[in-house]
């Protein structure tokens, strides 16, 4: 009997997460994506602390949903594995695109990709395929995907601020591999400002305040 793989499109439903309101007194629309892990009720709280009037945040939830640790009571998801990433894509950004349409982002205001860990994979994506003029960029302990090149981003004006933060003591980074990164992300977004905070693999809110 001969193997076959098939597809097919159907419907979907996903949920995400938001903090604050839109008021007249809000300057920064945030679109913040999250690492493996988490889940998106959790990672959007940990902006709590920034401006509530002034900020509001906006998390994707990643659908890939698994059990964490051997008591299956935690939950954690993925954005994408090593397994149909193209078609897997597709669908993340499609989805992506829906929570913008959902969510009429008010004219006026600054809008902000983050991207922490495999969330920076899904941010850049969005910002390269979509051709998003975002007024801010920012990469936190994450990587950028081999197949985005600089004309993927020729769009973007000088004035957008794109800022990559990693962790000194990140223990998935070693200092060979952030610094040929760094070249390889430099040629590819000649703007960009690297930061590091004293931290490990994880969002530093205080780094994040001192861009803003």
């Amino acid at each position: 009997m001969k193997y076959k793989e098939k597809e097919v499109s159907y419907r979907a439903t996903n949920t995400y997460s938001t903090l604050n309101n839109i008021n007249p007194k809000t300057k920064n629309v945030w679109l913040i994506f999250h690492g493996i892990g988490y889940l998106s009720r959790y990672f959007i709280r940990l902006f709590e602390s920034l401006d509530k009037e002034e900020n509001y945040f906006i998390a994707p939830q990643a659908p890939s949903k698994y059990y964490k640790g051997e008591d299956y009571r935690r939950v954690g998801s993925s954005w994408l594995t090593k397994e149909n990433t193209k078609t897997e894509t597709k669908n993340v950004l499609e989805y992506v695109d829906a929570i913008v349409a959902e969510e009429k982002i008010p004219e006026g205001t600054k809008l902000i990709v983050l991207g922490y860990s495999q969330g920076a994979s899904i941010a850049s994506r969005w910002i390269a395929s979509r051709k998003i003029h975002c007024d801010a960029f920012v990469i936190i302990s994450g990587g950028f995907p081999h197949e985005l090149k600089k004309e993927d981003f020729t769009f973007l004006p000088n004035e957008t601020k794109i800022t990559h933060i990693v962790g000194e003591k990140d223990p998935y980074f070693e200092i060979e591999k952030v610094e040929a990164e760094k070249r390889r992300v430099k040629e590819i977004l000649p703007q960009i400002e690297f930061r590091t905070h004293p931290g490990g693999h994880e969002l530093d809110i205080k780094s994040l305040s001192e861009i803003l």
